[in-house]
């Protein structure tokens, strides 16, 4: 057995014991206040209320401009809140977890709330239509229903789940705060780095946070649903892993050469359609096991139907030292009959 560091890189000899999470009084209060705040956000710019007018005070305050020495890397930083670089790595770590403990929950869970993000946050941004910062057109203006989609902020929700999931999924408390406290780390500081760089306004972020948290929460209704998704995919797996072996050890039964089925010559066809039926007579009698046998041999390949080359007359070689016979009359006498003088 080994003791060492990379013994707990090693898989699993079975499935662990991991207890999912439950929609606990505390959650469920986590919850209704995080509802609740995104609601308020939600309806303080439907209002164009005083969170508006410091959008815009944010934005013409142009922080790239006070702090230019940051945008570099900054511009770095943004990229751990976008979807395609952040799903890619969260996905292969979570990928090896499932290797490792023999079960697909973490990738099952990685995709659920990844589905949960796209719909929620899509549906409000593109209802909503808000604009940007570089693309508003009046000063103090929500920017609302003018075809933009940045409300909420995607980058800043898709950093909280996609990072708050590795919190989420933590086997052991001390993981799990650890992990929390670097999901949170990060979420805060990509929402503050797209207000920076003056991609979006600060009212974007805010709900993007509390979009991310909702997703969060919520997921332990979805465990129900994300383990009966396992069960049939493991099932499915084993039906098909089953119906592979009995292909492989069962032999192979050996194949019959099927017969080739070749038409008649043409001519052959027209000259025994021309002939009719033969009666069948006395002297006709012996050919009708012939006959018989030659149609059964119809299937066969024909014969070349030219006509054989053969020396003309017959093929007995001429005997000289015989004498012809004469037209007269026998040379030998007749018994009973005169014989000649």
């Amino acid at each position: 057995m080994r003791t060492d560091i990379f013994a707990r890189l090693d898989r699993e000899p079975e499935p662990p014991k991991i207890e999912t999470p439950r929609m606990s009084r505390h959650r469920i209060a986590l919850f209704g206040g995080t509802l609740a705040f995104y609601l308020a956000i939600v309806l303080a710019v439907l209002v164009s209320s005083w969170l508006v007018a410091l959008d815009w005070k944010v934005m013409l305050f142009r922080p790239y401009q006070q702090w230019p020495e940051l945008h570099a890397f900054l511009d770095y930083y943004v990229v751990l809140g976008q979807r395609g670089p952040t799903a890619v790595m969260v996905a292969s770590w979570l990928g090896w977890r499932s290797w490792r403990q023999h079960t697909l929950r973490p990738l099952l869970t990685l995709g659920a709330s990844l589905l949960l993000l796209n719909l929620s946050v899509g549906a409000v941004k593109l209802g909503l239509g808000r604009l940007g910062p570089h693309y508003a057109t009046e000063i103090g203006s929500a920017e609302l229903f003018a075809g933009g989609d940045i409300f909420p902020s995607g980058h800043t929700a898709n950093a909280v789940v996609t990072w708050g999931i590795l919190a989420y999924l933590a086997t052991t408390p001390r993981a799990r705060r650890y992990l929390s406290a670097l999901s949170a780390f990060v979420s805060l500081g990509v929402g503050l780095t797209t207000v920076y760089i003056g991609t979006h306004w600060l009212s974007d972020v805010l709900l993007g946070w509390a979009a991310g948290l909702l997703i969060l929460l919520a997921l332990p209704w979805f465990e129900p649903l994300i383990t009966r998704t396992e069960v049939w995919i493991l099932s499915v797996r084993e039906q098909w892993r089953t119906r592979r072996r009995l292909r492989e050890s069962v032999p192979a039964a050996p194949v019959a050469p099927e017969p080739v089925l070749l038409s008649v010559g043409s001519e052959g066809a027209q000259e025994a359609a021309s002939r009719g039926p033969v009666p069948e007579t006395a002297g006709t009698a012996g050919h009708t096991g012939a006959t018989g046998r030659a149609r059964a041999h119809q299937a066969h390949p024909a014969r070349s139907e030219r006509t054989p080359l053969t020396p003309a007359g017959t093929r007995r070689p001429p005997h000289v030292d015989r004498t012809q016979r004469s037209s007269a009359g026998p040379s030998r006498p007749v018994t009973g009959g005169p014989v000649a003088p």
